[in-house]
């Protein structure tokens, strides 16, 4: 039986879960999926399960389930593309491919000499697909980011999955990952259904913070027609109500806290009560640089804390410490101490996700004319075609509006109209 994508060729370099994820879903369908990874490291989601199970966040299982489900019907190969030879071998495989997907962050891409402008060239039928966490324009562009920082916490899903005293405590592994992956494949498909029309390859990008603002449309789309927030109109809950539901949340993720290996995987509230989420899934590369950045160099300096073992067996007191720091500052004092040292995001409110100037300037939202409101503003497509993008052409219909032009257009007769009418078949 003839498969729906065989004899598409995909070469994913990329590691982790979103841009695997998609590749995935292509390998699914029947098409050759060529992962290529570090000679030295892997990929590497392949150690993550582990580090999950050893905190207490996933079933521990001798099977490497988060791997198969991430990269099953693949093939895999070793490149060093910081080697001339490695990025010739890459070249050469990419002028029989028909998609590359890529997940590096821009300055990395040129780095190794995989970006859309050089692979058009070694490839001009190619179709390029990336997921970034913040787009691929704008002043944030290439800060480190996971759907856990980009997609979730400052696109304000957790915001408005919660109410005031009670957060939301629980995020799960490639939550936000899964539904990027998702997009991605859409716009792949896309892309090849319009070269399969005109033989013209283009790139494809997607972002997390696009995709996260995608998964809650409703809610975002209401704060730029209004620029209302939840706080604006819904009525709070009394206040002792609030003080005894944070008490009682704060116990439990304490208990949690207290289960975790990774104090650089956890939330933090500001000295105004605002919540930062930071990860870092390579604690090691980021541990000294954060320290130095939150004015705590004593914990980088003490022989407990510098292995990864070390700050392990004492993470509960670290977080607990990093906390009290985090408390001494407000929301606004810390964003610009930690940006660019560590991957981390605010936890975003609507009216903050709507005027986030990297959102405005990576093109996660659109304006046009509406002949009942006027100008409004909503959500882009998340995909990002760059020869063939989508556009609005027009406005919600009303009902039925379209009724008599679409009946004329299938060959029916201004008498079969009235005769539909006449019969109730329309309105």
């Amino acid at each position: 039986m003839t498969r729906a994508l065989e004899g598409i060729k995909v070469i994913d370099v990329s590691q982790v879960a979103a841009v695997p994820m998609c590749a995935r879903h292509l390998a699914d369908f029947g098409a050759d999926v060529i992962h290529v990874e570090n000679p030295n490291t892997g990929d590497s989601w392949r150690i993550f399960q582990d580090n999950q199970t050893a905190a207490m966040s996933a079933v521990p299982s001798d099977i490497d389930y988060s791997w198969e489900v991430y990269n099953r019907n693949k093939r895999s190969i070793t490149l060093n593309l910081a080697e001339e030879g490695g990025r010739e071998i890459l070249y050469r495989l990419t002028e029989k491919a028909d998609v590359f997907l890529t997940n590096l962050r821009s300055f990395e891409m040129e780095r190794f000499g995989v970006e859309y402008a050089k692979l058009t060239n070694v490839n001009p039928r190619i179709i390029y697909g990336s997921v970034s966490g913040f787009g691929k324009s704008g002043p944030e562009k290439d800060l480190p980011a996971y759907d856990t920082t980009a997609y979730w916490a400052r696109s304000g899903i957790p915001y408005v999955f919660s109410v005031p005293g009670v957060p939301v405590l629980a995020y799960r592994p490639a939550f936000g990952d899964n539904v990027a992956a998702l997009v991605l494949a859409y716009g792949v498909m896309m892309a090849l259904f319009v070269r399969e029309r005109t033989g013209v390859g283009q790139e494809v990008q997607v972002s997390l913070l696009h995709t996260g603002m995608y998964q809650i449309s409703f809610d975002i789309t209401g704060a730029l027609v209004t620029g209302l927030d939840f706080a604006d109109w819904r009525e709070s809950p009394p206040p002792e109500a609030v003080t005894q539901a944070q008490m009682a949340t704060t116990e439990i993720a304490l208990f949690y806290a207290g289960k975790a290996t990774n104090p650089l995987a956890a939330t933090y509230t500001t000295r105004d009560l605002r919540r930062i989420t930071i990860l870092a899934l390579q604690p090691d590369r980021y541990w000294k640089t954060f320290c130095s950045a939150i004015g705590r160099e004593d914990l980088a300096n003490d022989p407990r804390y510098q292995t990864k073992e070390g700050r392990a067996e004492h993470c509960l007191a670290l977080r607990r410490t990093i906390g009290e720091t985090f408390a001494t500052k407000t929301l606004e004092e810390w964003l610009p101490v930690l940006e660019g040292n560590i991957p981390y995001a605010p936890v975003q409110n609507l009216k903050e996700a709507i005027n986030d100037p990297q959102a405005r300037a990576s093109g996660c939202f659109v304006s046009y004319d509406h002949p009942k409101y006027g100008r409004i503003e909503g959500l882009s497509n998340p995909a990002l075609l760059s020869k063939m993008p989508a556009d609005i052409r027009m406005p919600a219909p009303e009902c039925g509006q379209h009724t008599e032009e679409v009946l004329l257009e299938a060959g029916y007769s201004w008498e079969d109209i009235a005769r539909f009418k006449e019969q109730k078949v329309i309105a």
